[in-house]
């Protein structure tokens, strides 16, 4: 919400554009989101409704109004105001509509919104023009019953640039929402639109160019960052002809405990497929022949366990020996728990000189000790899901779920590393105070093991070489893009960690422009 302000602000002071101008923009931009939308249903083409309320919000409707009819598209306004109760722009486009031999039917009070409900009804498609991105306290009054109708209605939805009664910034519910099918926003998406339950409000999104300078919206101050195809592609390099299995980089897995040796496999696999030339998992000695048996590619080393099969005080002389010459490391998936799992992380975490990743137990490990975080020598990204980031917070997984960018930034900063809360809408921050939210992936990643995927793709990327951040990102987004291939295939319900392994290459293929 403020971010937007000072975006116009810097466009109107700056760059000499009027705040006129830039709501002609926007009305007219949402008017051809509205066109598109009739012409894909021409059948359903009766009338639309344009419910305004005071603020600016309420001006972008009645310019969307002009243009629509200026389309020959019968239009009917609502405004939530009298004109002598407008002011600054939105005051002058609600004039222009009556000047141009129109008029709005006022909804006061719900007296007058009954009488209109019939007209409303009788519309194709509702625009929601009331509220935007200024509203910062809860819906009350005729705006909360005008929301009520809406939503009762059941008609075709288009909110202008925020779901009326949603946070911009957090993605909160203010008392009651509108809930869209589209949502076509200015300049840039906000925050609260990829933030739940926002999302779940937004529909589909559409950013609509208002003519703000591509500098503003670059500006590095903006921290926030939708990931798109585009910046995944961007990010990723194709294969040398000469790349040999030694120069795209070794990862060293440190996974496996009895019952959890899937994990292990899973991770170290994800990894391969996400490029690594060589992968060698460390795990529990007695763990060793069913590991064998289990990959093909990827190498195993048996390491000294405790008396009940995990990595123990005795494994980490041989894991700080193995990690010599590794270009990565991922530790976590699988490992249990124990009361020697913090030694071994923590010292792994001291020792290792390559970029390390942690998940699953690793996290565990860790909770309420970040002192050897804090020491590292080399770069660290952790990839906890809501409940994992909860323990390291010290809140639960609500809490986490409640401000999921909030506890991502949070973690980060107390820990100095790269974070990738995983979750739908999966959240990366960075130390440097950057944060990206990605927008691919579906429900059917709601099943065992895909965090151990994710994981090992991470590592995967960071041990051929990408940054660590950037690895989070294209790792998320094509995580994510596999489960919507499979999903496109045959649907969410029964979906398997095990079925992105052979969608991975394809989907990172198909952004470096080598797909077949």
């Amino acid at each position: 919400r403020d971010l937007m302000r000072s975006i116009d602000g810097r466009a109107v002071k700056a760059f000499g554009l009027r705040g006129l101008q830039l709501m002609e923009n926007a009305g007219r931009g949402v008017a051809d989101v509205v066109l598109k939308e009739l012409k894909a249903n021409p059948a359903n083409c009766n009338r639309v409704a344009v419910v305004a309320g005071k603020g600016s919000n309420g001006g972008d409707g009645f310019v969307c109004a002009r243009h629509l009819q200026n389309k020959g598209i019968p239009v009917t306004v609502f405004s939530l105001a009298k004109l002598d109760e407008l002011s600054g722009d939105a005051a002058i486009n609600a004039a222009v509509w009556l000047k141009s031999g129109n008029e709005f039917l006022t909804i006061l009070g719900n007296k007058n919104l009954r009488k209109h409900v019939l007209a409303l009804r009788h519309s194709s498609i509702i625009i929601d023009a009331l509220l935007g991105t200024g509203i910062s306290s809860p819906v009350k009054g005729i705006y909360a019953d005008v929301i009520a109708t809406i939503n009762k209605l059941g008609k075709k939805v288009i909110s202008i640039d925020m779901p009326s009664g949603i946070d911009a910034t957090t993605g909160k519910v203010l008392g009651c929402a509108v809930k869209a099918d589209i949502t076509a926003t200015m300049a840039m998406p906000k925050l609260g639109l990829f933030s739940f339950p926002g999302y779940f409000y937004a529909g589909r999104v559409e950013v609509i160019d208002i003519g703000v300078p591509r500098s503003v919206i670059d500006d590095a101050s903006i921290r926030w960052n939708i990931t798109t195809g585009p910046d995944v592609s961007a990010i990723l390099k194709p294969r040398a002809v000469e790349s040999h299995k030694g120069s795209c980089g070794h990862l060293f897995v440190l996974a496996g405990s009895p019952g959890k040796t899937g994990a292990a496999y899973m991770c170290a696999t994800a990894a391969m497929r996400s490029g690594a030339g060589l992968v060698t998992i460390g795990l529990p000695e007695s763990l060793n022949d069913i590991m064998e048996v289990k990959t093909t590619e990827v190498m195993t080393l048996s390491l000294p366990e405790s008396v009940d099969s995990k990595l123990c005080k005795a494994s980490i002389e041989y894991i700080i020996s193995e990690m010599e010459g590794k270009s990565a490391m991922l530790i976590g998936p699988g490992l249990g728990a124990s009361d020697a799992m913090y030694d071994v992380v923590r010292e792994v975490i001291l020792s290792a000189s390559a970029p390390l990743v942690i998940d699953a137990d690793g996290l565990n490990a860790l909770k309420g000790r970040f002192d050897a975080l804090k020491k590292a020598k080399a770069g660290v990204v952790l990839t906890p899901h809501p409940g994992e980031a909860g323990r390291l917070l010290g809140v639960s997984a609500k809490a986490v779920q409640d401000d999921r960018v909030g506890s991502a930034e949070k973690l980060s900063k107390l820990t100095g590393a790269v974070v990738l809360l995983k979750g739908a809408l999966t959240v990366i921050a960075a130390p440097d105070g950057r944060v990206y939210i990605n927008p691919t992936g579906n429900a059917g990643l709601a099943s065992a093991g895909t965090g151990d995927v994710l994981s090992g793709m991470v590592a995967g990327l960071i041990a051929q070489g990408y940054g660590l951040t950037a690895s989070a990102v294209v790792a998320a987004y094509v995580h994510g893009a596999a489960a919507d291939r499979l999903k496109q295939e045959a649907g969410e319900v029964g979906m398997m960690a095990t079925d992105l392994l052979a969608v991975i290459p394809r989907v990172l293929n198909s952004l470096t422009g080598t797909a077949l």
